[in-house]
């Protein structure tokens, strides 16, 4: 019984963190659309309007990682699901750039401490030998999010379907989502006497390596999660794009199939560098895909839409077994602040590769700023197997 890992918790669990990922993820490739037809917004502009969200959550997920292993998590959890999901009706009623990014930046605060608290919870009610297996599947409801939300988004928009229309369709989600979370119950955490404050309260100083393995990583992530629909449209792809997250999703649910219970084995660092190479591969033939259209279009969206794939199998293997990681280098009262950890480092990439795919493409285009994003991911590669790898061994508690 102890080792149970379907139980009725952890399936609300799921269906909790699988709204809140589609209501986000509805918004990530229509966003520049709305910024860029509704208030006529540069590519620099957009980028930097996009990364406020992602600077806001990395801002607030160090002290969210400090609360939740000081006080109890679950009304934490449910206090900033309730603001994620009550800014979706923010943006409908924002007439302004202005109120927009302030709205953008609120939502990032909760969105950082809505997922912490999320992933900790999961941790809290999952038994330790599964805990690989059972983040696989936490963060599946992600990726199959990160299908069906971009896929709806755009073609949502595609079909004339108004921005008030799109924005209403993640909050109502959200809603549901808020029910599921609420009926979860926790294991009872007694209170917890801290130290005098210090930077181990709110960063896992032992996850720092890994941390900066992870943030190269995420910045090509971030460039195309928010531009990969333009860098599309740019180049002349004239097929559906929403189809590039739905390929990426799947990719990512069938290598969490089996990476989890790989990790599960002990197989943390060999499973990362593994996703590593796909994912160097893939931001290549990304960049890539701007040249071959200019040779053979049906090739160059065949390559296009196989990179998406790749991505995903790459990036599916690596995230449970980035997770695993982290939470293994951190003692018990420490998992909020490792996840916190994990989490931030990928956000602080998220937000480097919205301003600087942005940046990039304004001054030349999105070819090169993803032939950059691949460059990152061979430093990332070196760097986990010289550094990284090494330091885990030396420290890991379990």
């Amino acid at each position: 019984m102890k080792d149970r890992l379907a139980t009725p918790y952890y399936f609300c669990m799921l269906i909790a963190n699988f709204l809140l990922y589609f209501g986000f993820w509805l918004l990530i490739p229509v966003l520049p659309f709305y910024l860029s037809e509704v208030f006529q917004a540069s590519h620099l502009s957009i980028g930097i309007i996009l990364s406020s969200y992602t600077i806001a959550a990395l801002c607030i997920r160090p002290f969210s990682g400090y609360l939740l292993d000081t006080f109890a998590r679950k009304p934490l959890y449910l206090i900033a699901y309730f603001i994620f999901t009550f800014m979706f009706a923010g943006y409908i009623f924002a007439g302004t750039l202005t109120l927009f990014i302030l709205l953008r930046i609120i939502h990032g605060l909760a969105f950082g401490t809505v997922t912490v608290s999320g992933n900790t919870v999961v941790i809290d009610i999952m038994p330790s030998s599964r805990r690989g297996e059972g983040l696989g599947y936490y963060g599946l409801t992600n990726n199959m999010a990160m299908s069906f939300g971009p896929m709806t988004g755009l073609f949502m928009h595609d079909a004339g379907v108004g921005f008030t229309t799109i924005f209403a369709s993640a909050l109502y989600a959200c809603i549901i989502g808020l029910i599921f979370a609420s009926v979860v119950k926790t294991p009872y955490k007694p209170p917890v006497k801290r130290e005098p404050l210090s930077l181990d309260r709110f960063v896992l100083v032992k996850g720092l390596p890994a941390g900066l393995s992870l943030l190269l990583l995420s910045i090509p992530y971030g460039m195309t999660t928010n531009y990969v629909a333009i860098y599309a449209q740019e180049i002349g792809i004239d097929a559906p794009t929403g189809f590039f997250f739905t390929l990426m999703a799947i990719g990512m649910a069938i290598s969490r199939i089996f990476s989890g219970r790989i990790v599960d084995k002990g197989m943390i660092t060999q499973v990362i560098s593994v996703g590593l190479i796909i994912v160097m591969f893939a931001f290549f033939l990304l960049s890539a895909c701007s040249y071959v259209m200019a040779w053979k279009p049906v090739v160059c969206m065949i390559l296009f839409f196989l990179v998406s794939f790749l991505l995903g199998v790459g990036f599916g293997v690596m995230f449970p077994a980035y997770n695993t990681l982290f939470v293994n280098l951190a003692p018990n009262s420490l998992r909020g602040t490792a996840t916190s950890t994990y989490l931030t480092s990928w956000d602080v990439g998220i937000g480097i590769g919205m301003l600087s795919g942005g940046f990039i493409a304004q001054i030349s285009n999105f070819h090169v700023a993803y032939l950059f994003g691949a460059c990152l991911t061979i430093i990332s590669l070196i760097y986990f197997n010289k550094k990284v790898s090494v330091h885990y061994h030396k420290n890991k508690l379990r």
